[in-house]
């Protein structure tokens, strides 16, 4: 029997999370326990399992995401972590594929995810029907071929579906939990197990499907803990992190993020910004790269007459 938990976090959205452990007990190797760190004040009422299922209350403001990470890898029974979003539902071998890769690799390991439309899970509930359905994230890379690929740039890592071994996992420190809300905590992660020597990589499997919710990218409903934990990152690396979003803010209008001076906030977004940036029902996923591609079309078309009145006065 293997030794290995499952950790997830959880914030509104019952159905997901009911996903979740329908699909983990489908699993062909089943997981010690499933431990969801609950950012909320009720509890869930979750369907049996034929694994145990703690829920543990997280206290905190309102996104805790690096401390809830790390108080369930601390209370974890298992010698090997899985680390599942509560939007990711398993398909049958992801146990077993990650299991199999822990053995052998003392690695941040990342599996794969595709991407479902809104209504997926409402038909058809199999892995199969969603297979022929979902989609791969244009702007994220896609598994290796086979076996472990070893990835040299630790920006990579998002922890919507990966695996470690727990012991290695506690030995560097875990999340950072100054970051608070989203943005910023997964590349520090990532810069932090990069720099105690070990090794990210991806596998070909431990594969789940991400359920559609309606989202934001960039993520500016989101606006002020992205700002600040960018900060925070810049203070303890000497850069900055999530300046593609940072980018997109600048040209929208919401931020002012010259080098050197501390990020200030022009505007709030509004009903335009949110359309912007909004999912919408038929998309899998919302695209940062569209978005960005949008804003720098029309940000050289809005230069170009100040360009064209600048040759004239010449």
């Amino acid at each position: 029997m293997i030794s290995l938990s499952v950790v997830t976090l959880a914030k509104g959205r019952p159905d997901h999370l009911v996903n979740v452990v329908r699909g983990l007990s489908m699993q062909t190797v089943m997981p010690s326990e499933l431990i969801v760190a609950v950012m909320q004040e009720e509890e869930y009422r979750l369907p049996d399992a034929p694994f145990p299922i703690r829920q543990m209350r997280i206290t905190g403001e309102s996104l805790p995401l690096a401390a809830a990470r790390n108080a369930a890898a601390r209370a974890a029974v298992g010698e090997w972590l899985v680390f599942l979003d509560m939007d990711c539902i398993p398909t049958p071998t992801l146990i077993a594929d990650y299991a199999g890769f822990l053995k052998a690799h003392d690695a941040l390991l990342m599996g794969e995810v595709m991407y479902l439309p809104g209504g997926a899970t409402a038909g058809d509930w199999s892995c199969d029907a969603f297979a022929a359905i979902a989609e791969k994230h244009s702007d994220r890379r896609g598994p290796p071929a086979s076996g472990v690929e070893r990835c040299q740039d630790y920006r990579c890592f998002w922890s919507l579906n990966f695996a470690m071994r727990r012991d290695t996992f506690l030995s560097v420190g875990g999340f950072d939990e100054r970051y608070v809300g989203y943005g910023g905590e997964d590349t520090d992660f990532g810069k932090v197990v990069d720099r105690a020597g070990v090794a990210i990589a991806w596998i070909k499997g431990g594969l789940a499907y991400h359920q559609h919710h309606p989202h934001h990218m960039p993520p500016v409903h989101h606006l002020d803990s992205v700002v600040r934990n960018a900060e925070l990152f810049e203070a303890k690396w000497g850069y900055r992190t999530m300046g593609h979003w940072l980018h997109a803010f600048r040209l929208m209008g919401l931020v002012d993020d010259t080098p050197g001076q501390p990020i200030r906030i022009l505007r709030r977004p509004e009903a335009g910004d949110l359309a912007l940036t909004g999912q919408q029902s038929h998309q899998p996923y919302a695209n940062s790269a569209r978005v960005l591609r949008l804003l720098e079309a029309e940000a050289a078309r809005t230069a170009a007459p100040d360009r064209a009145s600048v040759a004239v006065a010449a």
